[in-house]
């Protein structure tokens, strides 16, 4: 081996045809855009499609909660609101229990939206289901939330 080859190169192919994180992170990419492509018509991503999704509840959650149920930092989420924000689908209000914290309320118009989504977004649901020939998607949504 060379000074220049620290790293033989079938080193690189192991990784390639072993490495969990990058076959979740392709797979996670390719999904994404197919979700992307499906919700493109009513102007989200399907990143706004799961934040909206996450504020629908009896009562309006938490920054922290959604963060956590989503695995994003707070800055990050708080960075994905804003545009949703400006399109008034949801809104940021004081914490009325703790004025140092924040809920995230969905609007009459991000229900709508969200109501609109759903079913695209259940038909690109079952695509992906179809792309899993002879496997479990239930299971492979455990096992994903194992990882998690």
């Amino acid at each position: 081996m060379s000074k220049r080859e620290l790293l033989p190169f079938r080193v690189t192919l192991q990784v390639r045809d072993h490495c969990l994180c990058l076959h979740l992170q392709r797979a996670a990419r390719a999904t994404a855009r197919r979700f992307d492509q499906a919700l493109r018509p009513l102007g989200l991503t399907n990143g706004q499609f799961s934040l909206l999704m996450a504020l629908n509840r009896a009562e309006p959650p938490s920054i922290g909660s959604v963060a956590e149920l989503l695995a994003m930092d707070r800055t990050t989420l708080t960075a994905n609101l804003k545009p949703l924000e400006r399109r008034s689908l949801l809104t940021v209000e004081i914490d009325a229990a703790d004025k140092r914290g924040r809920r995230l309320h969905l609007t009459a118009a991000g229900r709508k939206l969200l109501a609109a989504a759903l079913p695209l977004w259940q038909r690109a649901h079952a695509e992906e289901d179809r792309r899993l020939p002879g496997a479990d998607p239930d299971r492979l949504r455990a096992d994903l939330r194992a990882l998690s």
